[in-house]
């Protein structure tokens, strides 16, 4: 293996020298904290936060079995993570990224904002056993990359395309750009729904794959905006560098910490909504104006529909809010419907139904 992190990274970021804060100065017990210029009076909260999460990274630590070394905790859900990852590989106007559209619509946007060249490897429409799916193209993702690729994304469970990708070809992508000094970014933010395993166990198989998971989703807490990134120390020491010093809130820190106590309730919450999922799609079967339902592997369905800008505006008509896909590349004709509370299917169904009946009025 002739990795080699330096030449991913750019030049600048490598030889930073990151800020300094109060908290990085001095660790441990005092009686007198007069070094931050912060106020001295007792609010619970007139005081800095760890910059560097070991509360909440212990917690997760013990979760996914990953040393806290491996770990990096961002605000802004997982959205912090990727905007410092292209901080800190790729040179405005000289490096490009790899995207394997329909995807998570952030990676565009962070690499438009840091200037990034965007080089698309579109998804491949596969049948097998009259079952339509979405795959990724190696020999796409291949030829798209030059001297100048330091990024690969691969969201899997895909957003919008809702099934996740066969391990054996994100294998082939990762050991690809391993020989090339490539990193490659796996987005898991729906993993705890998938019947595919984690990429967690790869970590030190692949010290140029970074994995992104989210309390967003399955931990049902999107609000706290609160992502997980896991990679090799060596990746981690570098975002550490890059990130804000203070960038999660004590707020977040200490509600994180008490969230991380309660995996049973996030996998009986997984549980129902796998349980609705499956009933969604069976009533959804029923219809004459669904098309064809992609199989899933998340919280989330991708569907094919006659009709579905009219279908769309009915919707919203009925107060019922769903994502229009239909403009994304390979998904012409298709909402994404998020898998909501069995009351929440109920209603959807039944103003679908209505929606068929006034059509063919």
């Amino acid at each position: 293996m002739n990795f080699d992190l330096q030449k991913c990274i750019r030049q600048s970021i490598w030889n930073l020298t990151p800020y300094s804060s109060a908290r990085d100065e001095f660790k441990g017990e005092a009686s007198v904290f007069i070094d931050a210029n912060e106020n001295p009076f007792d609010t619970d909260y007139n005081r800095y936060p760890d910059p560097y999460q070991l509360k909440v990274k212990k917690k997760i630590s013990a979760l996914k079995n990953i040393p806290v070394e491996n770990i990096f905790v961002g605000g802004a859900g997982s959205d912090e993570a990727i905007d410092l990852i292209y901080r800190m590989t790729c040179d405005p106007k000289l490096h490009n990224v790899i995207l394997t559209p329909p995807t998570y619509g952030m990676y565009k946007v962070s690499a438009n904002v840091n200037d990034v060249e965007i080089r698309s490897a579109l998804l491949k429409k596969i049948e097998i056993n009259n079952t339509r799916n979405f795959a990724l193209d190696f020999n796409a993702i291949k030829i798209s990359c030059d001297e100048n690729t330091r990024l690969i994304f691969i969201c899997s469970p895909n957003n919008p395309t809702s099934g996740s990708f066969e391990p054996q070809y994100i294998r082939l992508v990762l050991e690809f750009a391993l020989e090339r000094n490539i990193i490659v970014v796996i987005d898991e933010a729906y993993i705890d729904f998938s019947e595919h395993h984690s990429w967690l166990n790869q970590l030190l198989n692949f010290p140029n794959l970074i994995i992104l998971q989210t309390l967003s989703k399955a931990w049902g807490h999107a609000a706290i905006r609160l992502g997980m990134c896991f990679a090799s120390e060596s990746i981690i020491k570098i975002l550490n560098k890059v990130k804000l010093p203070y960038n999660v809130s004590l707020l977040v820190q200490e509600y994180a910490v008490s969230l991380l106590d309660k995996e049973k309730t996030k996998k009986k919450h997984v549980n129902k909504i796998l349980k609705n999922r499956e009933k969604l799609i069976l009533k959804l079967k029923e219809l004459d104006m669904v098309k064809y339902i992609y199989p899933t592997d998340s919280n989330f369905l991708l569907v094919e529909f006659e009709n579905p800008d009219g279908l769309y505006a009915y919707l919203i008509q009925n107060q019922i809010v769903v994502r229009n896909r239909s403009k994304e590349p390979l998904c012409k004709g298709c909402l994404r419907i998020t898998v909501g509370k069995k009351s929440e299917n109920k209603k959807l169904v039944k103003i679908l139904k209505e929606y068929s009946v006034i059509k063919q009025d």
